[in-house]
């Protein structure tokens, strides 16, 4: 981490595209924002944007804006987010979810500097600092054909990697201590922890890194009546974890295991399960597998599934 700090006010200093990776909950909005305020443009806007939370059309005219009568709706002229970053920094957050269209437009933008809104004719010029996160191999999706490679060299110019807090448990304590300040201050209270659940913490495996950990110190503050957190005061999933007992209902063959193909498999058997219990509504079945409903349809794709959804709804 202390790399990655350096490197963060390295690259704050000059105006190359970052691409920061890592899985979801280990800080990449805060590294951007890091990044920003560290650079000359610390007094220009911050403006952030996840790329999954909306549809083709909606994130192009979100990004580039749109003219008075482009579609229906559009009662007014609006500039896109690329226009209000500008002098700034744009945060593209979960960009591996943009779909083939929208890349192909993204990456003109970015080689041109210049923006056109839906359903104008002229180009406005834009000088903005361009962020990119995802939790996604953008190099794997790009060799499959799934994300273009042109962009991904583009965004990638300057790679940042988030490690996973399972990776970096020295700092389990540290953050223990400050997001129990921060909630504390914000209840009013004035709570300790007790060696035990801290114990508790440290051991456990931390999938949804920073931000779980961040979820979990929250509900204790929140709950707590007296004036320390005792393991009673944590989740259960996470006082009873045990990787002794998870590793053990796995057996490894002698002859090892097609990783890649069992994996494969183990997602597509979740896909059609969620579809299933769904009634083919990929909305509703992408909730029940944590995701965008972009993702989904990405694995309906990859898997050579996409007309089961409409197989289950006509079935229902």
């Amino acid at each position: 981490m202390n790399a990655i700090f350096q490197m963060i006010e390295t690259v704050a200093e000059v105006q190359s595209t970052v691409l920061l990776t890592g899985e979801s909950g280990t800080g990449k909005e805060l590294v951007a924002r890091a990044i920003h305020d560290l650079s000359p443009r610390a007094e220009k806007p911050f403006i952030s944007i996840n790329c999954g939370a909306f549809t083709e059309t909606l994130l192009e005219s979100e990004l580039f804006g749109y003219m008075k009568g482009s579609f229906t709706g559009a009662n007014t002229n609006r500039r896109g987010l690329f226009e209000a970053a500008n002098t700034g920094t744009i945060f593209l957050d979960e960009i591996g979810e943009m779909s083939l269209a929208m890349q192909v437009k993204l990456l003109r933008v970015l080689q041109e500097r210049r923006v056109r809104p839906v359903g104008a004719h002229d180009e406005s010029p834009i000088d903005a600092r361009v962020i990119a996160a995802t939790n996604r191999d953008l190099k794997h999706m790009s060799d499959e054909g799934t994300f273009r490679e042109d962009l991904y060299y583009r965004i990638s110019v300057i790679p940042i990697n988030l490690p996973p807090l399972r990776e970096r448990t020295d700092d389990i304590i540290e953050l223990i201590d400050h997001f129990l300040k921060k909630f504390c201050e914000q209840t009013g209270k004035q709570l300790s922890i007790s060696p035990k659940a801290t114990q508790i913490l440290e051991n456990y495996a931390w999938h949804g890194n920073v931000r779980e950990l961040e979820h979990t110190i929250e509900r204790a503050v929140a709950l707590e009546r007296t004036d320390e957190i005792q393991p009673e005061g944590l989740p259960d999933h996470i006082t009873n974890y045990n990787p002794q007992r998870i590793s053990a209902e796995f057996d490894l063959p002698d002859s090892g295991v097609n990783l890649v193909s069992h994996l494969d498999n183990l997602e597509k058997t979740y896909v059609v399960e969620a579809l299933r219990k769904t009634g083919g509504n990929q909305t509703t079945a992408a909730e029940l597998l944590h995701m965008q409903v972009r993702s989904l349809r990405h694995l309906l794709d990859k898997h050579s599934i996409r007309s089961l959804s409409a197989q289950m709804r006509s079935t229902d």
